[in-house]
């Protein structure tokens, strides 16, 4: 089922200020509601090698498992929407490749990469993460952050050592405690999410929040919601015009109406003996 009409998108990425070449890569594929974002890191031009084949891989077996698979099925081992096995296993494939091509070419050695991914289809949003690239979503005006960062200062926040508010003034935010790329395998934390019309959701590489406070990512959405491609670009300038230190790339969603999964009537029949 094609989402086209029932949810807009945009994405932009921008090299910032400081930085000579981007190394955040984005990808969409608007019929399957599929939106992928990576940012690179690694010596010359590593960063960009591994962000982009995250985006690539992901995008490409997504896709393909979306043309082949019955997505509303429920893996009976995991409880998990079929969707989210396909974004769960394709970054598991994004990270093989990475790592192997790391280890088999000598410019690339040491590159990795975080990575925020989400699909929507029937009425839900799956999201998986590596790293400290968000997912946030906007809901009768108020925002979320939907992913946690794997990053050293959001585990001394669990822990108690600092505050949420202590922590958006850290200067110690980017030591990542999980990326692409990094070791042969990666632990992929999804989740799954009810969608409702009107949400807008966000995704977006460490350059925005690092740069701009949540309260302000909250009401640059709130204000141009009219346009997306609007709101991607507010959200560009604002990091820029706080310092622009790193990239910044900003993939926006926004849910026009409803997107129920069609069933025949064997799966209805099946739906009202579970309910």
């Amino acid at each position: 089922m094609s989402l086209s009409g029932k949810i807009s998108f945009a994405e932009l990425t921008d090299t910032g200020r400081v930085r000579d070449h981007n190394e955040d890569a984005i990808g969409t594929n608007a019929d399957i509601g599929l939106m992928v974002l990576a940012d690179g890191m690694g010596g010359y031009n590593a960063g960009e090698v591994a962000s982009g084949i995250a985006v690539q891989i992901v995008t490409e077996l997504a896709s393909e498992a979306a043309i082949r698979e019955e997505l509303n099925d429920i893996d009976p081992h995991s409880g998990l929407m079929r969707q989210s096995i396909i974004l769960r296993d394709a970054v598991y494939r994004s990270n093989k490749i990475i790592f192997q091509t790391a280890q088999s070419q000598t410019h690339c050695e040491g590159m990795g990469t975080t990575i925020v991914a989400c699909m929507f289809y029937d009425d839900k949003v799956s999201i998986a993460h590596v790293g400290d690239s968000r997912a946030y979503r906007l809901r009768d005006g108020k925002l979320d952050q939907m992913t946690l960062d794997h990053s050293l200062l959001q585990e001394l926040v669990d822990r108690g050592f600092y505050s949420e508010e202590e922590a958006q003034r850290s200067t110690n935010r980017n030591y990542v405690t999980r990326a692409l790329g990094v070791e042969p395998t990666v632990e992929v934390e999804v989740h799954e999410y009810e969608v409702l019309p009107d949400d807008v959701y966000l995704l977006c590489s460490d350059g925005l929040p690092d740069m701009v406070e949540d309260d302000d990512i909250h009401l640059t959405i709130s204000t141009f919601n009219a346009s997306l491609d609007v709101v991607g670009q507010q959200l560009i300038d604002l990091a820029n015009d706080h310092g622009g230190r790193d990239n910044v790339s900003v993939m926006l969603a926004q849910v026009k109406e409803a997107f129920p999964a069609k069933r025949g009537l064997l799966a209805r029949i099946i739906g009202i003996f579970r309910s």
